[in-house]
């Protein structure tokens, strides 16, 4: 092997950037279910024969990545190297070490060079049912919630267990998207090993300790100069949300130190009796997320860069749920973190952290009735996004994935693959909160069956009775809110709803807060949003004393 210099390192670090892009790529182009294919609800990654994680796809939801980054060291633990074979490639579902949920599956697989072991690939994407309650807050436990599939080999030396992938499809409900999305993870997986052999090949590498020291180390390093830039202390925050039964109470402590900060969910709720708990794994991925974001943002994502960022829960509270608590819409709360989070380090960094946002997707599950016709047995999980917080010195952006980076479910594809008419999407006027920079806005959606049978909706989302809040002056969003018919009865924020055929589901995801104080938002800014139609003109009165000529 070649001397490696600092610049070759470098380059080689690029490459390897480059590679697991590729890798993440091969699993949109080759997925079968939506939501993969169309909207990036995946992971992929490269790590070292220690499991750290050296590189990850840009594409991909932090509730994957950064709890890929972390179970790649567990099955490590389970299936030894000495085991492994060229070919071998290993598989999960189990919410405790996946990504919090059991449609998310989980690969690993070995990659060889010269009859050793150089290192893994790996990836997470979702499986759009699983049978059980499926994708809904209704089940009492895990058990409720489907088939869970302890970690196992999926792929033994090229040879897939088709006993295994059976009973995947056995249990589905669309067990032909099911089988096309598992070919398509196993071949992200071949896909990243083949192209990290080239490269190493290309760069004459033996093994990859030397890069995978430097970048551990060059970005451990970075992140903790990034961290001494904040000052030490301890800050503390809390957000109230609706919850199932009742509304609940989420609180976060944070400590900054010279070299790591630590964050505590001490005080948090306990777990619901239905399924929207987080694993602490799953809460831990978006916490530290939202923390990255702001600190060393400019630091590549892996082990070194996660390393100085501890994340600690008491058991059984909503944000670390135990075995066997029902965690199916985890994403609800967990995605939420990061706001609590920007609660704490606002006070940090003041100008630094933006106003909240609608933060959970408005993630709408949706299949046949038991009595539907043959024709109309489907299921399908849409998503669609609200407006995120106003930054400190820009615009919150409209129907936006944050945090999660779910990509907005396509009108054509949804009804390409389901007996659905999407017959009205747009931007809710007046949802952005108020501000010297205003909140993100979000939409209105108005569905519908396109036969005579009614469909199936599983709902669980947030900020329908809480607001997203504004921040250092500005004004909380617009609530969400779900009903039947323009002017019908709403619906609850979580649980079973049928819709008759016929009747028009409408449902509108909040608005992010604003930043800063309405009266310093530039009068050019507001002429804008009006023209835009973003915001109306009682909007620009009563908000922003901003008076217009009624021939103007």
């Amino acid at each position: 092997m070649t001397s490696l210099s600092p610049m070759r390192l470098q380059v080689l670090w690029n490459r390897l950037l480059a590679v697991v892009e590729e890798q993440g790529q091969a699993l949109i182009r080759a997925a079968f279910s939506p939501i993969v294919r169309e909207c990036g609800d995946i992971s992929a990654g490269i790590f070292d024969c220690d499991g750290r994680m050296l590189a990850q796809a840009v594409t991909g939801t932090p509730g994957h990545i950064n709890t890929m980054a972390e179970a790649v060291k567990l099955l490590l633990q389970q299936f030894s190297l000495q085991s492994m074979k060229p070919g071998d490639i290993y598989m999960t579902n189990d919410p405790w070490i996946a990504s919090g949920h059991l449609n998310d599956f989980l690969l690993l697989m070995p990659v060889f060079k010269d009859k050793q072991i150089v290192g893994f690939t790996s990836c997470t994407s979702h499986l759009v049912d699983l049978g059980g309650q499926g994708m809904g807050p209704e089940g009492s436990d895990i058990y409720d919630e489907g088939l869970c599939i302890p970690p196992c080999k999926l792929v033994d030396q090229g040879q897939i267990n088709s006993l295994l992938l059976d009973i995947v499809k056995a249990n589905s409900r669309e067990p032909v998207a099911n089988e096309g999305d598992i070919y398509a993870l196993i071949a992200c997986c071949e896909t990243g090993a083949r192209r990290l052999i080239d490269m190493m090949g290309e760069f004459r590498l033996d093994d990859l300790k030397p890069l995978a020291d430097y970048i551990i180390q060059t970005s451990l390093s970075g992140t903790r100069r990034a961290i001494a830039e904040v000052p030490n202390g301890l800050y503390r925050s809390s957000l109230r949300i609706e919850g199932y039964e009742e509304p609940i109470s989420l609180h976060a402590a944070l400590t900054v130190s010279d070299e790591e900060i630590h964050l505590s969910f001490d005080g948090t709720a306990p777990c619901s009796a239905k399924g929207i708990n987080v694993p602490i794994n799953y809460a831990t991925a978006y916490s530290v997320f939202a923390l990255r974001c702001i600190i060393g943002s400019d630091i590549p994502n892996n082990a070194g860069s996660l390393e100085p960022f501890k994340v600690t829960a008491p058991e059984n509270c909503i944000l670390n749920a135990q075995r066997p608590a029902p965690v199916a819409m985890r994403h609800t709360i967990g995605q939420l973190t990061p706001d609590l989070v920007y609660g704490c380090l606002s006070q940090a960094l003041p100008d630094h952290v933006p106003a909240e946002g609608a933060s959970c997707m408005y993630d709408l599950p949706v299949r046949n009735t038991p009595d539907a016709s043959r024709e109309s047995v489907f299921a399908l999980e849409l998503v669609f996004n609200g407006g995120t917080g106003a930054r400190p010195s820009r615009d919150g952006l409209s129907a936006t994935a944050f945090p999660s980076g779910v990509w907005g479910s396509q009108v054509e594809t949804t009804e390409s693959a389901a007996p659905v008419i999407i017959s009205r999407r747009e931007l809710r006027t007046d949802s952005g909160g108020a501000g010297k920079f205003r909140g993100g806005l979000g939409q209105h959606i108005e569905m519908r069956s396109s036969n005579a049978d009614d469909i199936l909706l599983f709902l669980s989302v947030e900020r329908t009775r809480f607001a997203a809040r504004g921040r250092q002056g500005g004004m909380s969003g617009a609530t969400g809110s779900i009903r039947l018919g323009e002017q019908g009865r709403p619906l609850p924020a979580k649980g079973e709803v049928r819709i008759p055929a016929g009747e028009t589901l409408v449902f509108e995801t909040p608005g992010g807060g604003g930043f800063g104080s309405p009266n310093d938002r530039p009068p050019e800014a507001i002429a804008h949003d009006l023209r835009e139609g973003l915001i109306s003109k009682d909007h620009a009165r009563d908000l922003y004393g901003f008076a217009l000529e009624e021939d103007t």
